[in-house]
């Protein structure tokens, strides 16, 4: 095991493999829910050489590793003894968390395996429509059929997926999980709803619901569950305790059909009859409550339903305002509701248009394109679930933005004349049935341009945290180790000088794959002759470790220098090492920073080979210089703006 030692020494010192309640995996980090954090070592997981830096966030003790996280996880299973408990089982007192931080965590651990192939549908979804639009393909060709199909059977058994990604997230069987999510997209279910009803609940009240079907004589409330979320996560949340009960009282001889045949007997129908009433009925109530605001001020409503729908959305009530709005457009031929909510979904992708220009990491930018371009028409879930809710802040911005288009559609009496297309393709739907382009129309556009310009703004001033590297994304080093502040990014003359005498070879040679496959940054690695490190840029040390083997230097040009004096050398607490500098400290180039004795740390078994890493090395084509000896002083690298 090539990670073991690594995944040993993380172990131990996030308390041991008693102190860890459950332990999954992103892109780059461990991310544990412990049982007691007061007993986890944070500072010596900081300075472990693999370990780029610990994060505390959602409930969540997180351990960035970089690229090579898949591996690690899968040691630290191997020496912790859980590769068989996936999660392991929740016991002991819970971390105390607010609302929002642990309803964030549940959508992002559920929703993070399957962004990619939801944020692909929704591109399918999307170019789809405009292959319609666009005269070239028609709605009846075998080719269309075939990529709706492509692009909407994600969204259509969404409940499939959710119930698999969910169950792991609670800690339950995920085939469990796949099948109660069957269960609420299973095709029969939705004829049954042709005829006439048995008889009608609540008749006469906003709770009007028909019942078509019994269970042992228990009036079930059928709805469409396809593209649902909340009531599957509920299910799954609830099947898992149901799982656990079922668990701690069958036979081990048996459990392995009992468990999910009393598991699915319960769960399953206490959905259909208690969890989807309830997001129904809660549906209906915000729809009432939307048009008795609309009544009192159209603008207060626009706000309020434009700033609150994508959170709507979330929670699956907007099937309680739908209905409403098609009842507007069948009666009286015109809706003002579903108006009111075409802002929200450019709100949304001029946040994520400013998380794309904004971060520097390029998981998040490689994500927020194809979010962004499903997002243009009407297809918000990649960018919900995978950009902006995560990161909270860009959410929150995208919210305000939509309120303000929801106010000016408001203020102009915008309403919408038939039941058009989604993003940019429902603008037809607002042209007056005359063919008139009135004050209407024009409304529409405005609220449309102005959520999405502000969207951006905000996000952009506001919506990222104080820096760049402050978003809840995956975070350099640098920023993160050290109380970072940020400077300004220049775009002119960017020349990294040497920082020791020595020999210089490619970072990919040295041994050590963190470093070595660029994880952490792009640079080189030299072997130097004496122990002496000079500044290679003039700017503000950012990070200095306690024990003086690795230094973080932002450059007044705004590059980001790490330089890792040997390899595992955190190991020898700071002997051998004098430093001359103190962390926020500001040095000029060439300047002697650190000196350390070469013989000393050779002899302790240490290698000398010393990483000097960019850590922001997406904003740069570096170029490193062909000089294989090389002095402190001369260039080292040149970093070419891109």
């Amino acid at each position: 095991m090539k990670y073991e030692q690594l995944a040993k020494d993380i172990v131990e010192n996030v308390g041991g493999k008693d102190n860890i309640r459950r332990v999954v995996h992103c892109v780059t980090r461990l991310r544990f829910q412990l049982k007691d954090e007061g007993k986890a070592n944070t500072n010596v997981l900081k300075e472990m050489d693999g370990v780029v830096t610990v994060m505390k966030s959602g409930g969540q003790y997180q351990v960035v590793i970089g690229n090579h996280v898949p591996d690690v996880y899968k040691a630290v299973l191997e020496v912790a003894g859980l590769q068989a408990q996936a999660p392991v089982e929740e016991d002991g007192p819970k971390e105390k968390k607010g609302l929002l931080n642990g309803f964030i965590d549940i959508v992002s651990s559920i929703f993070f395996p399957v962004l990619g192939v939801l944020a692909a549908a929704g591109m399918i979804k999307g170019f789809n429509a405009l292959f319609i639009a666009l005269g070239w393909l028609d709605n009846t060709s075998g080719t269309y059929q075939i990529l709706n199909a492509v692009g909407d059977a994600l969204f259509h058994f969404f409940p499939i997926f959710l119930g698999y990604t969910a169950m792991t997230k609670f800690g339950g069987n995920k085939f469990i999980g796949m099948a109660i999510g069957a269960a609420l997209v299973y095709p029969s279910l939705s004829t049954l709803t042709a005829g006439d009803p048995l008889y009608t609940l609540f008749a006469g009240t906003m709770f009007e619901s028909p019942v078509y079907i019994t269970f042992l004589g228990i009036p079930v409330i059928l709805m469409s569950y396809a593209s649902s979320v909340i009531p599957i996560i509920l299910a799954a949340y609830f099947g898992s305790k149901i799982e656990k009960g079922f668990k701690k009282v069958i036979p081990d001889v048996v459990k392995l059909f009992l468990v999910p045949f009393g598991t699915l007997l319960v769960i399953v129908p206490v959905t259909f009859i208690v969890i989807g009433p309830i997001a129904t009925w809660a549906g209906q109530i915000l729809g009432q409550s939307t048009i008795w605001i609309y009544n009192l001020s159209p603008i207060a409503a626009g706000a309020v339903l434009g700033g609150l729908w994508q959170v709507i959305v979330i929670f699956g009530l907007h099937w309680g305002i739908v209905p409403v709005a098609i009842n507007n457009l069948m009666t009286m031929g015109a809706d003002p509701i579903l108006a009111m909510v075409f802002a929200p979904s450019f709100a949304q992708i001029g946040a994520v248009l400013a998380v794309w220009m904004k971060t520097k990491q390029q998981k998040l930018k490689s994500l927020s394109i194809p979010a962004f371009i499903s997002g243009i028409f009407g297809v918000t879930e990649p960018a919900i679930y995978g950009v902006t809710l995560p990161l909270k802040k860009p959410f929150i911005m995208s919210c305000i933005a939509a309120a303000v288009g929801g106010g000016i559609v408001g203020i102009t009496g915008t309403h919408g004349y038939l039941l058009g297309g989604l993003g940019i393709f429902a603008i037809p739907s607002f042209i007056h049935p005359t063919g008139g382009l009135t004050i209407e129309f024009w409304g529409a556009i405005i609220a449309m341009a102005v959520a999405f310009v502000l969207g951006f703004i905000l996000t952009y001033l506001f919506g990222m945290g104080k820096g760049r590297n402050s978003e809840k994304g995956e975070e350099t080093v640098v920023a993160n180790t050290a109380n970072h502040k940020e400077t300004t990014v220049k775009v002119n003359n960017k020349v990294v000088f040497s920082p020791f005498n020595g020999q210089m070879i490619p970072l990919s040679e040295i041994n050590d794959a963190a470093f070595a496959s660029g994880a952490l940054g792009a640079g080189v690695a030299i072997v130097p002759s004496e122990g002496k490190l000079f500044s290679p840029v003039t700017g503000t040390v950012t990070a200095l470790f306690p024990t003086k083997h690795a230094i973080g230097i932002v450059a007044d040009d705004g590059a980001e220098m790490l330089i890792h004096i040997g390899l595992d050398t955190v190991q020898l607490e700071g002997k051998y090492f004098t430093a001359h500098i103190a962390q926020g400290d500001r040095v000029e180039k060439g300047q002697l920073l650190i000196e350390f004795d070469i013989e000393q740390i050779r002899t302790a078994g240490f290698d000398v080979t010393t990483p000097v890493i960019v850590t922001n090395h997406e904003r740069y084509k570096l170029v490193p210089t062909t000089e294989k000896q090389i002095k402190h002083g001369f260039d080292l690298l040149e970093l070419q703006a891109k």
